[in-house]
């Protein structure tokens, strides 16, 4: 099969890809988790390829990265257990199938298959970097569906109370910074920690690895 530039868009015409991220949060929506959808993937998917362009690696790289970015969940269709592992094998294909080069296959899924939530997996180059630092740092509001707020459990709770997130990359200071608003009334800083430390920990290392120090900042105050 002859070598083709797969871009983002090219994978996010293709109707297996949407069908397995659609049907995939529609799961995990049945089983009670946050929103891992279009909106997730998208968001990820430019985060990714921001922090990569802002530290000055290669368009290419960071268009892999926005493909991971995007792809990174499609595992949740199968299951949400070992989804990242299952997510990359699935990916290898579909990838495969669009005739992107064998060693950017390996790369996207390496990074796909590095974001486990649980916080056990490393990154393991660049776009994997990249990719988990979109991933972790996606905590707001909208992601919740329970719309009873008397039944949220914290996961919900927490995600409600952010009001604003966003991903700051100073390249010339060579920091990372997750900067989060959120209202305490709704759920206290603590809980944010309960759920998230895991993730800050992996976002560290992400950091890191990019040749970055790691900032987590809420309601303007630093705390890591």
């Amino acid at each position: 099969m002859e070598d083709k530039i797969v871009t983002l868009e090219v994978v996010k015409g293709n109707p297996l890809v949407d069908a397995l991220i659609n049907r995939g949060n529609s799961h995990l929506g049945a089983i009670g988790y946050t929103e891992h959808g279009a909106r997730h993937a998208n968001l990820v998917a430019s985060i990714g390829r921001n922090i990569l362009l802002r530290l000055s690696f290669p368009e290419r790289e960071a268009e892999l990265a926005a493909i991971a970015g995007y792809l990174h969940d499609i595992g949740n269709v199968v299951s949400r257990h070992y989804h990242a592992q299952t997510g990359g094998v699935m990916a290898a294909h579909i990838l495969y199938e669009m005739g992107m080069p064998a060693d950017e296959i390996a790369t996207v899924i390496g990074a796909i298959g590095s974001h486990d939530p649980e916080g056990t997996s490393e990154p393991v180059n660049y776009v994997s970097a990249a990719v988990i630092l979109g991933d972790k740092s996606d905590v707001h509001r909208s992601r919740v569906r329970n719309t009873d707020k008397t039944k949220f459990d914290i996961h919900d709770r927490v995600n409600y109370a952010v009001e604003r997130s966003f991903l700051k990359v100073d390249e010339k200071g060579k920091t990372i910074t997750l900067e989060l608003k959120i209202d305490t009334a709704i759920s206290p800083v603590m809980d944010y920690f309960e759920i998230f430390l895991a993730r800050m920990i992996m976002c560290r290392k992400a950091a890191t690895f990019l040749g970055c120090n790691f900032e987590l900042r809420i309601n303007d105050t630093r705390l890591l």
